[in-house]
């Protein structure tokens, strides 16, 4: 009995480290399929390609735009509303600090604000708040209905508080933005606390990487 445990003890320990043996490969296989590898800082569970998709908005000029029409470079994607008292302005001009710093080093990056506030956010007030941010920075709303999809397709929350009449009401909402880019699609999500410095170094190395 004892030399029967022996033997199953053995084939248990030889299975046990051949599937940590075949998950430590699949691993290095799967890293070194990503060309983006040594750029990522961040996981995306379900993988990078459960993260955006199609969308059709409203531009800051009043014209309807597709995702195609939009990112036809490496772009960053912000989820805010022009009414956000304190997030959103710091995340915007983060943003543009940042595509400021890539600009400098001949790196074209298309700041982009898709307002999950279409009801105050307006393609005007869109328009007059870019002005104010960056002279690049795209302004995208659109119909509820269209705002969701966006927000859906990208994985964002956000809830407004304007059950009342109050005009000033706020909008929760989640604070990634997003980089995506052409053929390619999303590639990476930057956090609030990221600096512009460290976040043009890591866009210029996923730029880099796409070439």
């Amino acid at each position: 009995m004892t030399r029967s445990y022996a033997i199953a003890s053995v084939a248990l320990i030889a299975a046990l480290l051949g599937g940590v043996g075949l998950a430590v490969w699949q691993g290095r296989n799967a890293a070194g399929d990503d060309r983006f590898a040594q750029c990522r800082s961040s996981a995306v569970a379900g993988g990078a390609g459960t993260i955006g998709g199609p969308f059709e908005l409203v531009s800051e000029t009043g014209e309807t735009v597709t995702d195609a029409d939009v990112i036809t470079e490496p772009t960053l994607i912000y989820f805010g509303y022009t009414f956000c008292p304190d997030v959103c302005p710091l995340d915007t001009v983060r943003n543009a600090e940042a595509v400021d710093i890539l600009e400098a080093q001949g790196q074209s990056v298309l700041p982009v604000f898709i307002s999950i506030d279409p009801r105050r956010d307006t393609p005007e007030v869109l328009d007059a708040f870019t002005a104010n941010v960056h002279p690049r920075l795209l302004g995208l709303t659109g119909s509820p209905e269209q705002v969701a999809r966006a927000s859906q397709a990208y994985r964002t929350f956000y809830r407004a508080h304007d059950e009342t009449d109050d005009e000033f009401y706020l909008v929760d909402h989640s604070t990634f933005t997003y980089l995506v880019l052409p053929e390619h699609g999303f590639v990476e999500f930057y956090r609030r606390e990221t600096s512009p410095v460290d976040m043009a170094a890591s866009i210029s190395c996923f730029i880099d990487a796409a070439s």
